[in-house]
């Protein structure tokens, strides 16, 4: 009886003792072994938490490899809700100048300002296609212009690629300065990245629209191929 008494004893012990764990984000070798079993959510790979967190597990690979990755942008952004959140990061950064993609995963747990890189491993050379041209190309296949997010950090580095080089060409004493990517359509054909937009500038006190049409060859650089100004 006394016997008996003890293990139920123990038993409830044990019970309270891992519900508080739970409760409190701790989490033992089994959870960590099941962090991959939870569903997947899109996450925004603009936002800046995602992206210190990219610049975070960088920092902490190159810490334990002794390397000197630069940060250059997040391509896509994923979670899972576990004991916190894991996230799913893969990232382009720069390797002795040139390009790469690295998958990551961060695991945070916010309410005890914990973060731990778990996975940190390379995926290959980024790609000269970029998140910009999304739906360019279907199961490896041109399919012609499409629209393309005009807030997407690769349109926005072409359109101010475009302004830079109006001004390089231009005589006037007042700095274009982009105000806004009106609208972007992007096309894809034997490995070159075609951008085609409609962007709102400002000169002076004089606000303008160009169409120009940027292309972005294999190696990665960008060309100002056509301009025109838009008077609609």
């Amino acid at each position: 009886m006394r016997f008996r008494f003890f293990f139920l004893f123990s038993l409830i012990v044990f019970s309270v003792s891992s519900a508080i764990s739970a409760d409190l984000g701790f989490c033992s070798d089994d959870d960590m072994s099941t962090l991959d079993g939870a569903p997947y959510s899109s996450g925004s790979q603009n936002s800046g938490e995602v992206e210190s967190l990219a610049r975070f597990a960088v920092d902490e690979h190159n810490k334990k490899e002794n390397a000197l990755l630069e940060f250059a942008r997040v391509v896509k952004a994923e979670e899972q809700v576990v004991a916190g959140i894991l996230h799913h990061l893969t990232l382009e950064v720069i390797d002795a100048g040139k390009k790469k993609l690295y998958e990551a995963k961060v695991w945070v747990k916010p309410w005890m300002e914990f973060n731990e890189l778990q996975e940190f491993k390379h995926a290959g050379d980024s790609p000269i296609i970029t998140s910009s041209d999304i739906g360019c190309k279907k199961d490896g296949h041109e399919s012609g212009w499409r629209a393309v997010p005009v807030h997407d950090p690769e349109v926005q580095h072409v359109a101010d690629h475009a302004i830079k080089t109006i001004q390089q060409r231009s005589n006037s004493l007042f700095p274009y300065e982009l105000q806004e990517v009106v609208h972007a359509n992007a096309e894809v054909t034997d490995n070159v990245s075609k951008f085609n937009m409609l962007l709102k500038v400002k000169r002076g006190e004089k606000e303008e629209k160009y169409r120009v049409e940027v292309h972005k060859n294999p190696e990665g650089s960008l060309h100002l191929n056509h301009m025109v100004q838009d008077h609609s």
